[in-house]
């Protein structure tokens, strides 16, 4: 039985196929900020293709996976073990790196403004 609810779309292929793929190891040649720009520019296209429905939960289940895919690539990058969260918090990602977060993106619609 397939599903073609928006939220079981934007969680099952493109998330998948976009994150992934910008995060493999083949990558970790660049450096950070330019990984995060590559991120970016795919986050912002995607959610601006996704942005009709009830998208709020699902950008953040996208922004979780996002978070532990570019943790992981950063781990693998420096060549350091341990847990991501701790090595590389939420405040490194967003405010030192630059990162997109989606949960935000949604308040600026000019439709969800009441």
């Amino acid at each position: 039985m397939r599903r073609f609810v928006l939220g079981w779309k934007v969680l099952g292929h493109e998330r998948r196929l976009g994150a992934k793929e910008l995060t493999r190891r083949r990558w970790g040649f660049i450096e950070a900020s330019e990984e995060v720009n590559r991120i970016n520019r795919f986050l912002v296209g995607w959610s601006n293709y996704f942005c009709l429905g009830p998208v709020s939960r699902a950008y953040g289940n996208v922004d979780l996976h996002v978070r532990y895919r570019l943790r992981t690539w950063l781990r693998r990058k420096h060549k350091v073990q341990g847990r991501e969260t701790t090595r590389f918090p939420f405040t490194y990602l967003y405010e030192e790196l630059g990162l997109v977060r989606l949960g935000g993106r949604t308040r600026t619609f000019p439709w969800a403004k009441a």
